[in-house]
């Protein structure tokens, strides 16, 4: 199993027990990555800002309560090229993934930003909060 097969499995758990076999799950984990195009987590959070999100995206990487996305914000944010590659290494039309990023985003962002920011490397955060919840 490689490694971003481990962090989508690692992401499924820490995401309420959601399967960890999800292809999405592990696009999205392979979209953390520093190596990912988009510049990981950071990169993430500045493109829904850059795309008028920011408010939404800031209730995630803040401590307060998340705004709840809907599946148009989360096109809106990612950019339709960039779901569309999700959608596709996932087997999904981008339809089905923007529902189920919309519900996976800001949970997720909100556990990798448990201290109110953006750290540097989403993926070594992904680890680190895997590797907590795992007691390694």
């Amino acid at each position: 199993m490689g490694l971003m097969d481990q962090v989508g499995q690692a992401v499924g758990g820490l995401m309420g027990g959601q399967s960890g076999q999800n292809p999405l799950l592990q696009a999205v984990a392979g979209l953390l990555g520093k190596d990912s195009g988009i510049g990981g987590l950071a990169g993430l959070v500045a493109g829904f800002q850059k795309n008028g999100l920011g408010d939404l995206v800031n209730s995630w990487v803040g401590t307060g309560s998340n705004l709840p996305a809907t599946p148009n914000q989360i096109e809106q944010g990612l950019g339709s090229d960039l779901l569309s590659q999700l959608a596709g290494k996932a087997g999904l039309s981008s339809g089905a993934a923007s529902s189920q990023l919309a519900g996976l985003l800001p949970d997720l962002v909100d556990k990798l930003t448990p201290n109110g920011k953006v750290e540097a490397g989403g993926l070594d955060q992904l680890m680190k909060l895997v590797h907590g919840k795992l007691g390694a």
